[in-house]
């Protein structure tokens, strides 16, 4: 059975991992009889209203936004089977997984508040070298292939985040990655790299899109898996 470690990072597209590509990618996984297991890093984050908030203050100012812990809030996806991700270990696992969500970019990363001057916290960068230097795929959804891009473009990788010259993309060409334009379903793979990416909701628009990439990216990570 093969074992695939998943990095969530919070729960909802907003400022968490995004639930249809996160649940789309453990369907995929459990699809094939392989064991998943979801790990998250701890600190706190500025939550995100998911609607329309009023002003609350009588002068119109917004509120303070609350702020909650991405451990506790990535729970909620794995129905509490969580592991904190300093606790991850290449050896015991055939792959690592990150599904998008604006979590990826604002949680894992600094991309949503930094851009092309992003870090990548230490736990999420040390995970992803620790697997690339172990010879072992690494998977990403969405906007998560950013955080790939910051730790292994230096070597060159090709990966996709929708269109080949969004802004994403060409702050990710910055780091020397090689983008690759795909549509809503499509892979991207890179085999000397072992690195598989599917745009999801960075080119699509429909959770059926999200599931088909998902399945394909999962699909392309068995025949590399052998």
């Amino acid at each position: 059975m093969k074992k695939i470690a998943i990095i969530l990072s919070g729960c909802g597209n907003r400022d968490g991992s995004e639930l249809q590509e996160s649940l789309s990618l453990l369907l995929a996984i459990d699809r094939r009889g392989w064991q998943a297991q979801c790990f998250a890093p701890e600190g706190l984050f500025e939550v995100v209203p998911h609607v329309d908030v009023q002003d609350d203050e009588e002068d119109g100012t917004v509120v303070d936004m609350e702020q909650r812990d991405i451990f506790v809030e990535s729970a909620r996806i794995a129905r509490g089977n969580l592991l904190p991700l300093s606790d991850y270990h290449a050896a015991d696992y055939d792959a690592l997984a990150l599904p998008g969500g604006m979590g990826a970019a604002r949680n894992l990363s600094t991309y949503a508040f930094d851009g092309p001057r992003m870090e990548v916290i230490d736990t999420v960068q040390d995970a992803i070298l620790e697997t690339y230097r172990a010879h072992k795929p690494v998977v990403a959804m969405c906007i998560a292939p950013m955080v790939v891009a910051k730790v292994l473009g230096r070597y060159g990788t090709e990966l996709t985040l929708g269109a080949a010259d969004n802004q994403a993309a060409q702050v990710a060409a910055g780091f020397g990655c090689k983008p690759v334009a795909c549509g809503p379903t499509d892979v991207c793979v890179d085999t000397e790299r072992r690195v598989i990416t599917t745009p999801a909701y960075m080119a699509a628009s429909r959770i059926s899109e999200i599931f088909a990439g998902a399945e394909n990216m999962v699909a392309e990570l068995e025949k590399m898996l052998g």
